[in-house]
């Protein structure tokens, strides 16, 4: 996904409003492949995870030249205003209220740093893991959508810098760029969010 997938562009977004060699963390970092790619780019990066086992994928991924540490994005293992920019790709969606993940996120942010956010769209194959909650099962349940997340964090404390969307290769997207921002982000896979924290 990160090299010729629906995350491609992310690092490049990333890089070109995170200058290098600040302090970064990948909250998620899943197995640390966009970890690895933001240490190849010249930042200080960490990789956080909630699962134990991706954290050690990721370690021996990058031959312990980065460190990871397992950690839940709602009570981050790290001091406040610690990193100048954070990556969380597919996360705040999954969590059981986004608002807390955010302002969690928000704390170890330094002032005028930036938050790189993707949050899937309607369109994304793993929004289908929900279906069976309408036979009352107790699934892991995606919580939110990308317009929700714009009003989420304009809330609380952070600027929209930029954002795009990544669509299925169905979509054309000559086609829908005349459409209203919510329309389009209705018809995404992923929506891929800089957001700049606000000055106190």
């Amino acid at each position: 996904m990160w090299k010729h997938g629906s995350r491609k562009e992310i690092i490049p977004f990333f890089r070109s409003y995170v200058p290098r060699n600040r302090e970064i963390v990948d909250v998620g970092c899943g197995s640390g492949y966009g970890t690895y790619q933001l240490y190849q780019s010249g930042y200080k990066v960490t990789g956080i995870d909630l699962s134990e086992k991706m954290v050690q994928l990721a370690k021996k991924r990058s031959e312990n030249k980065i460190p990871f540490i397992q950690g839940d994005v709602n009570s981050l293992p790290l001091e406040d205003g610690s990193v100048d920019g954070i990556l969380a790709i597919n996360v705040l969606e999954w969590t059981k209220t986004p608002s807390v993940a955010l302002v969690e996120l928000k704390r170890v942010l330094a002032t005028d740093g930036y938050l790189c956010i993707g949050v899937l769209g309607p369109t994304a194959g793993p929004r289908a893991n929900s279906y069976p909650r309408v036979y009352g099962e107790d699934i892991i349940l995606n919580t939110m959508m990308p317009w929700e997340f714009m009003q989420l964090a304009t809330e609380n404390g952070f600027t929209l810098t930029d954002h795009f969307g990544v669509f299925k290769k169905e979509i054309n997207q000559n086609e829908i760029k005349h459409l209203p921002l919510k329309l389009q982000q209705a018809l995404s896979f992923i929506w891929v969010f800089m957001m700049q924290k606000q000055t106190l």
